[in-house]
């Protein structure tokens, strides 16, 4: 469908939930405000999602919709807002539903069975091994913009930022690297074990000069609370808090070290050398996006990559992984040749 550049004022992202696929999916955003100006963004995502744009000054406005409110609810208040386009970047039954409704002239979304209904803008669904950003661009592609970043963007407030500064000064004496650990993901089998996290520290303490930030969400306490007696004065429990403190804290850090989850993400986001563990899901589509971030992966299991929510065997896919391979890799983020017991001010 063709249409003038100048038509395009107000644009609506739909990216209901998954705060790391919320983060990556802001790959589209300086293209489009290159391309169309004075464009407004707004996005549509579930209540809980909305931290992940709320400091994005990219970003004009946030709308929240509850989990299950019924398709036509939401669309009628999304005739409200008198957009121009709207890229459905989920495109599943429920936002397809939405996007038709909401009576928007120019509608944007995949060519799903059963869906392309929805829209009159459609964009090509075959899969490609790319990383799941950079799935977000064939949009672009679909609507004649030309990629011109392919920077995902999250913002930390000042609030948040100088929250998490004073927490660490109360809780740090001295230099020292920080390295923040976040044993949180969406699967029971994208988990870490405590034993092998606990491992992991004690081979980089070893080495380095280190203090470990444990930076835990709901549901990831019992793990954390695990590491944090395996190793001790070397751990630093962060407070229960919100997903912007969370991220003011993984901004102090020098390292972050994590599983495959949204705080992975926002790590890369801000960009924090970043160090994914991967095992059930496939790091060339899942893999912090930034330059300066690596993973690490036991690719010789003949079960790895199963993208199985529970792991059918004994978690070999963690618990087997070589803690010599994540220490090197640890030394390469930190940009650190000779480790023995390296401070912080000798680097």
């Amino acid at each position: 469908m063709h249409f003038e550049k100048d038509q395009i004022k107000n644009v609506l992202c739909i990216k209901p939930r998954g705060i790391g696929d919320i983060v990556l999916s802001t790959i589209i955003l300086d293209s489009l405000i290159d391309y169309f100006p004075g464009i407004k963004i707004d996005y549509l995502t579930e209540h809980f999602a909305t931290q992940a744009l709320e400091n994005n000054p990219l970003v004009n406005k946030v709308l929240a919709m509850k989990k299950k409110e019924f398709p036509l609810f939401v669309a009628n208040r999304i005739r409200k807002e008198k957009y121009d386009m709207v890229l459905d970047l989920w495109s599943n039954p429920r936002s397809a539903q939405i996007t038709f409704l909401s009576g928007i002239s120019y509608r944007v979304g995949y060519k799903y069975r059963g869906r392309s209904y929805a829209y009159n803008v459609l964009v090509n669904s075959e899969s490609i091994e790319q990383h799941a950003a950079e799935d977000n661009l064939k949009f672009l592609n679909a609507i004649g913009v030309p990629v011109v970043s392919k920077k995902i963007h999250y913002y930390v407030s000042e609030d948040d930022a100088e929250w998490a500064g004073d927490f660490i000064k109360k809780s740090l004496n001295g230099n020292t690297h920080i390295i923040g650990l976040i044993p949180a993901g969406g699967w029971d089998s994208k988990r870490c074990e405590p034993a092998k996290w606990i491992e992991i520290c004690k081979a980089i303490n070893e080495n380095l000069k280190v203090k470990f930030l444990i930076l835990w969400g709901p549901g990831d306490e019992a793990d954390a609370q695990k590491i944090k007696l395996g190793i001790e004065e070397s751990a630093i429990m962060i407070p229960e808090t919100t997903v912007g403190k969370l991220s003011g804290l993984i901004n102090e850090c020098d390292l972050v070290i994590a599983n495959d989850s949204g705080p992975m993400h926002i790590a890369a986001a801000l960009g924090i050398p970043t160090l994914g563990i991967f095992g059930p899901t496939n790091p060339s589509a899942h893999r912090p996006y930034s330059n300066n971030s690596d993973y690490i992966i036991k690719d010789d299991l003949h079960c790895i990559i199963c993208n199985k929510l529970i792991c059918p065997f004994n978690h070999e896919c963690m618990l087997e992984l070589s803690t010599d391979e994540v220490l090197l890799k640890v030394l390469k983020l930190l940009k650190i040749d000779n480790p023995e017991k390296v401070d912080a001010e000798e680097n």
